[in-house]
């Protein structure tokens, strides 16, 4: 079965919709080295950053930045860097 192309106006409200970057636990890295990556992906304080972490690491998983589909398609791949376990879901 095919679809229809998307519109203009479609694809610019799928990129404008709120989109989330899922963060799974890590058993490979230290809790500073996630931490220290979350910072660089989301621009968040280490404070920030540490709770994130801390609620993957306790929950399994955590919400790390939230945002248009583009800026969380860069978050992600700036955690895929050190190997971080993410996807960007739409939230």
């Amino acid at each position: 079965m095919h679809s229809l192309p998307e519109s203009d106006s479609e694809v610019r409200t799928r990129r404008r919709r709120a989109f989330v970057v899922v963060l799974y636990n890590d058993d490979v890295h230290s809790f500073d080295e996630v931490v220290l990556q979350v910072q660089k992906a989301t621009g968040k304080s280490q404070e920030a950053a540490f709770r994130v972490t801390l609620e993957a690491h306790l929950r399994g998983k955590s919400v790390a930045f939230a945002g248009g589909l583009e800026e969380c398609q860069r978050a992600a791949a700036i955690l895929r860097r050190i190997r971080l376990q993410v996807e960007v879901d739409d939230g």
